[in-house]
């Protein structure tokens, strides 16, 4: 289940790259990485993004674990989405409604701009430079960017985001076309933006972080009603297996964030395949490992090609100590979706912590890092385990390299530059590694 361990320590923890959810701060935003979450929503909104001249290969989702009520485009074509706005949404038509609306934002130039360099940085250091605290995400201080207070960054948030009136207006008259076009049901947007008006007669201090940065106006909503209601698919909603993926996902976000609030969103009478996934997640929460390893085994029981069921027990084995267990698991989560590069990375992770100095573990580890490449081009915490299993064969050159490649997308250039100098120094002239570590100096020297 890719919750990749839910929250990413920037530099530092290996797990939540593919792993867990398990909260660092109340208060500190943090990009959370899930294959179940991303595949989901680029099959959702595929049509959308095409319908808005845009190729979905070039369009990033990324979740931030915060309760606030957000959504904003940075760093090119990423969108960031909290995931308070997902548990916000009562259907999926109106979290599609959020996304056609930013894809306006994206097709009308309203981008936040940023340094080139954020381009290709890590979607960790994009996050830190909107929330105001780059230097302290940039530098690995990890210390320094929980010390900043919520106010700070929400204040800093409001200023860097906030599109005018005409903008938002103009992303909605856009993603209503967009939506249209897809054939999807855009009284979500509607119904979405009617939860939020009301915020807008509150003090600033007390509005939901979207209304801040997304002007609200009741002009704005009735701007947009009539064009809604056009829609030949008004009302109709959405496909059914998409709004049970949206059913499965809200509830492995709860499971993973708030387990304690399961036993009120899902009762005990509740059999569906939701409740019974959130209740397994917030077991493994709760460190019930018996229990959460009995109810992941009814799950893929009842759906034994599911990977993300696989992959929610090989983090759970992980994750309690029992990282032998968790290649079972693992592979079988690989197996059943190949193209899961967070998935393969948390195998790798368990392939590497339990080698206990057996090589082919290590060996392994890097063939499935490799394959992970090729779908997670930015992820420094890839680089980080590369360089790892590397050091522990004795190749010292490749460790380099790679965490050269991590520096480089956490834009830490000085050390970035001592680790790839050293790498070059015994990487065999002309091979694949020694040109991509002329690359990078090439970078570093020219930027």
């Amino acid at each position: 289940m890719n919750l990749t361990r839910f929250f990413f320590l920037l530099a530092a923890c290996v797990s939540i790259i593919v792993t867990a959810l398990i909260p660092r701060t109340a208060k500190a935003q943090t990009v959370i990485r899930d294959t179940e979450l991303e595949e989901n929503m680029k099959v959702w909104s595929s049509d959308l993004i095409r319908a808005a001249g845009l190729s979905p290969e070039n369009v990033n989702f990324v979740f931030v674990q915060d309760s606030q009520i957000n959504a904003f485009v940075a760093g090119g074509q990423n969108i960031f989405i909290y995931t308070g706005l997902i548990n916000e949404t009562d259907n999926l038509s109106e979290l599609l409604g959020v996304i056609a609306h930013e894809l306006g934002h994206i097709s009308g130039g309203h981008l936040i701009r940023t340094k080139d360099a954020m381009e290709n940085a890590s979607y960790e250091s994009i996050l830190g430079m909107v929330l105001g605290i780059g230097a302290a995400v940039l530098s690995g201080n990890g210390g320094a960017a929980s010390a900043i207070g919520a106010a700070s960054q929400s204040s800093a948030m409001s200023g860097f985001l906030s599109h005018s009136r005409v903008q938002e207006s103009t992303a909605d008259q856009a993603g209503i076309s967009y939506l249209r076009t897809a054939g999807i049901d855009a009284k979500g947007m509607e119904t979405f933006l009617e939860k939020m008006i009301d915020q807008e007669l509150l003090p600033q201090t007390n509005q939901l972080e979207y209304v801040r940065t997304h002007p609200l106006s009741r002009n704005r909503l009735s701007a947009i009603e009539n064009k809604v209601k056009d829609s030949p698919s008004y009302g109709k909603g959405v496909p059914e297996a998409w709004q049970r993926e949206y059913a499965m996902t809200k509830a492995k976000l709860i499971g993973f964030i708030s387990p304690e609030r399961v036993i009120w969103d899902y009762s005990d009478r509740d059999q569906s395949m939701p409740a019974k996934y959130a209740r397994a997640i917030a077991q493994y929460r709760k460190n019930q490992l018996s229990e959460a390893l009995s109810s992941i085994d009814g799950l893929i029981a009842a759906d034994p090609d599911n990977p993300y069921y696989y992959e929610l027990k090989g983090q759970a084995l992980s994750e309690s100590g029992r990282v032998e267990a968790s290649l079972v698991p693992y592979k079988k989560s690989v197996e059943l979706d190949p193209d899961a590069g967070l998935i393969r990375m948390a195998y790798a992770h368990a392939l590497i912590e339990s080698a206990r100095g057996n090589e082919n573990h290590y060996r392994q580890a890097i063939e499935q890092l490799k394959k992970a490449q090729l779908h997670e081009k930015r992820s420094s915490r890839l680089h980080r385990l590369m360089a790892t299993a590397y050091g522990r064969l004795n190749d010292q050159p490749r460790a380099s390299l790679h965490l050269a490649e991590e520096a480089m997308l956490l834009n830490q250039k000085d050390y970035a530059r001592s680790r790839v100098e050293g790498a070059l120094k015994g990487l065999e002239r002309g091979s694949g590694d020694w040109y991509r570590a002329q690359d990078i100096l090439n970078v570093l020297d020219n930027s």
